[in-house]
């Protein structure tokens, strides 16, 4: 089993290569065709009504966008023609509301979504819908690529965040393949339950689990000696030296996670390596 369909959304200029680049040599390190949407984004409205708009507001933001699209689409050929993947390119014009259900329905159709970090220093508003419509309404795992990241297909250093959720197991799922071909996952456990079935024997099911997969995992439990359970993940990961992390999306409520905060977004934000996640 491995990954067919690649995934990705350009909606930025400044993150086209970085991303594209990404998407391009996962798809050609497992043989898949890669899909690349190129939206231009009308950012002026959050909702389907211009209130108070006339009909030249309309079409200069139609147009616009069409204009941005283009220019994107063009720039991504340019890309992917030196590389060696299967691709096509397809553009469009979204407003801010509805550009995930756009990205949801594609998503369906693939594997593995390849996307540019959601936040950030001059990252546009729209990448978190972006984000979002692929796992949550396309329920697609989601590569989140930092912007300064050499394109790697297959990592050979995975750290596993396992917290024993549904969102981390289907991630652990969704990142099989890649797991399988790494030479060493790290099944990195924070603070682990002192009451209950695995209290024991933390991360021990899961280990079972891609042992009988064909990995061999080593389990790192850690004491949570910092603020957040986020801060300790991403120094652990440093320390080992991986290339990828594998975790799950939003334990808590989208709202509570863009409220109070919580280890996805803060990982997603201070991540120094790719995540997959799943939710």
């Amino acid at each position: 089993m491995g990954y067919k369909t690649i995934l990705t959304v350009v909606t930025d200029d400044a993150l086209a290569q970085s991303t594209v680049e990404h998407a391009a040599a996962v798809a050609a390190g497992w043989d898949a065709h890669l899909d690349v949407l190129c939206f231009g984004v009308d950012r002026t409205q959050t909702g389907y009504y211009y209130a108070g708009a006339n009909a030249m507001v309309l079409q200069e933001t139609i147009t616009r966008a069409t204009a941005d699209a283009e220019a994107l689409a063009v720039k991504v050929r340019g890309l992917l023609a030196r590389t060696d993947a299967r691709w096509a390119v397809e553009e469009g014009v979204a407003q801010l509301a509805d550009i995930g259900r756009h990205v949801a329905s594609r998503a369906r159709f693939a594997d593995l979504v390849v996307l540019p970090k959601p936040y950030g220093k001059d990252h546009g508003v729209e990448l978190e819908p972006v984000t979002e419509g692929a796992l949550f309404e396309g329920q697609t795992p989601v590569l989140v690529v930092p912007d300064k990241v050499s394109p790697v297909a297959k990592p050979s250093r995975v750290a596993i965040g396992w917290n024993e959720s549904n969102e981390a197991l289907r991630s652990v799922r969704a990142a099989m393949p890649l797991l399988q071909s790494a030479d060493n996952v790290h099944v990195v456990v924070i603070d682990p339950p002192q009451h209950g079935p695995n209290r024991s024997d933390p991360g021990g099911a899961l280990s079972q689990y891609l042992a009988r997969h064909g990995v061999k995992p080593e389990i790192d439990v850690l004491s949570k000696t910092m603020p957040r359970v986020s801060d300790v993940l991403c120094r652990h990961v440093q320390d080992l030296d991986a290339d990828l992390v594998v975790m799950g999306a939003y334990g808590h409520s989208r709202f509570r996670e863009a409220i109070l905060g919580g280890a996805t977004r803060n990982m997603l934000e201070n991540a120094e390596v790719p995540v997959l996640r799943a939710h």
